[in-house]
């Protein structure tokens, strides 16, 4: 099927899939136009590229098990565990830089609340 095909039957955009061809993720076979064909099993491939990029993976990170997802299922595949674990430190991190963020904000908000609370205006 051609790409234009490819990206109806999925939803994703030529752009994107061009993109997925250039980090590996994606192997069409080249015709001698130069235009990308890509065979029935790519449709499988592009929702499970979703899927993963769904839950914050990066393409480089999905290109480390993808060929082992695709083939077996993701129990079995050692690569994928050590991701999860990184990419759920990295979002445990983030939590705690927004929760702080979040703290700051409050506390500056009751600064001022605070402070017009003590300054009343003056008629």
């Amino acid at each position: 099927m051609k790409i234009g095909e490819l990206a109806a039957r999925t939803g994703v955009s030529i752009r994107s899939l061009r993109y997925y061809d250039e980090q590996g993720l994606l192997t069409p076979v080249r015709r001698e136009n130069g235009y990308r064909e890509y065979s029935p099993f790519a449709e499988e491939q592009v929702r499970t590229i979703q899927l993963y990029l769904n839950l914050g993976l990066s393409t480089e990170q999905i290109a480390s098990f993808l060929h082992c997802v695709l083939t077996s299922k993701e129990a079995f595949c050692k690569e994928v565990f050590p991701v999860y674990r990184q990419k759920l430190a990295e979002i445990e991190a983030q939590i705690l830089q927004l929760q702080s963020i979040k703290t700051n904000l409050e506390e500056r908000m009751q600064s001022i609340l605070d402070e017009r609370e003590t300054r009343e205006p003056e008629d």
